[in-house]
């Protein structure tokens, strides 16, 4: 399968090009999943594939019908799923991290001074959990004042310039969250706001989120992912879920897959039915946010991405905002402080597609009205852009 074969399947399942999704909900089980680190990508990356305003149907979505829920998942990460891919994310990816993450702040208290250990800290959950079901939804302050041991301070490298002694309040909540008991529930504040209210997560996800043996849910996601990122290396998977590689060649291996040759050379998977090639969208752009899910798709990235990364990623790996031309990055955008939105194009396509870029760049700039989007991580191009 060459590059042109797999540029239109992005194009296409992707919903950049062809038929438009119906809603946020489908636009997300297209993507299997948005990403949710900046709050900003969820709308954006949405209303990219929509052409249409999606603030109200995705706070609908996430807060009064819950057909979306904002989760921690694959790669420690913050992402918004379908509800009914959320149990799935959970036993494939999350209950692992929660142990971890459980052993880590364990770690941190011993090394504040404090000699609690595990009882004392599940003794802390149940009691935050008992008084956020009393309370129905409740803020992280609301909480540590119902719940003083919350206030118990770390020591983070207090001997350097950037030393800390925070709280363990949002610690002891991310765990709750990553071990599929408490969920956030709507921000404090606008669309952009990372300061959420908590709610239990018996009666935000029916059935809960505890459903699936950890084997059969990475072999789901992965046929999810397959569905819709593939074909793709086993490497791009092990990257994209944060698996190690004896769970990605068990997921595979659960799997009816057809190994095909990728136009490097390289040797990639497909669903078994999924090898008939697709047809060729019409030409098309796009101005896709930061940490979109279609460029954080693959770790195998050349095949769309060329020789951008140094200027479209920053040191850690995050990509910011990106311009697309039929399934390619040709450039970068970004929204400076009087709500302009500028982009510089990184290759030179026809007269006819700048055109059409400048196009969307403009609806971007109406559409995000008085609104002011600064990526959580500063790429180099973002960066010069804005100034």
């Amino acid at each position: 399968m060459d590059n042109t074969e797999r540029r239109a399947r992005l194009a296409l399942r992707h919903r950049l090009a062809g038929p438009p999704a119906h809603d946020p909900v489908e636009v997300t089980r297209d993507l299997v999943v948005l990403h949710a680190t900046d709050a900003a990508t969820v709308y954006l990356g949405a209303a990219a594939r929509l052409h249409a305003p999606v603030i109200k149907d995705l706070e609908h979505a996430l807060y009064a019908d819950r057909t979306l829920i904002r989760m921690l998942g694959m790669r420690r990460t913050m992402f918004v799923a379908p509800v009914e891919h959320a149990p799935i994310v959970q036993a494939a990816c999350t209950d692992a991290i929660a142990v971890v993450q459980r052993k880590l702040l364990l770690k941190h208290l011993t090394e504040a001074g404090h000699d609690l250990g595990d009882p004392w800290l599940r003794d802390v959950e149940q009691a935050t959990l008992a008084a956020l079901v009393a309370r129905g939804s409740a803020t992280a302050a609301q909480l540590s004042a119902d719940e003083p041991r919350l206030r118990t301070q770390l020591s983070i490298d207090e001997d350097k310039p950037y030393g800390a002694a925070p709280a363990i309040t949002s610690r002891v909540l991310n765990l709750l969250s990553m071990q599929g008991l408490i969920v956030r529930g709507r921000p404090r504040g606008s669309w952009l706001s990372t300061q959420y209210e908590w709610a239990p997560a018996s009666v935000w996800v029916p059935g809960g989120l505890h459903r699936h043996d950890a084997a059969a849910a990475r072999i789901e996601l992965a046929r999810l992912w397959l569905a819709r990122f593939g074909p793709a290396m086993p490497a791009d998977l092990k990257w994209w879920a944060g698996w190690t590689g004896a769970q990605v060649k068990a997921a595979l291996a659960g799997l009816d897959v057809e190994e095909v040759t990728l136009e490097d050379g390289a040797a990639g998977v497909v669903l078994a039915d999924d090898v008939a090639p697709v047809s060729s969208p019409d030409p098309w752009v796009a101005l896709l946010p930061a940490l979109d899910p279609t460029i954080m798709g693959w770790v195998g990235r050349e095949w769309y991405l060329g020789p951008h990364s140094p200027a479209l990623f920053d040191r850690s790996g995050n990509p910011g905002p990106t311009v697309w031309v039929d399934g390619r990055v040709v450039g970068g955008w970004s929204q400076r402080p009087d709500g302009k939105i500028v982009h510089r194009l990184l290759e030179e396509v026809p007269a006819g597609t700048k055109k059409r870029i400048t196009t969307a760049a403009s609806e971007l700039e109406d559409w995000l009205g008085d609104a002011r989007v600064k990526p959580k991580f500063r790429t180099p191009l973002e960066r010069e852009l804005s100034a």
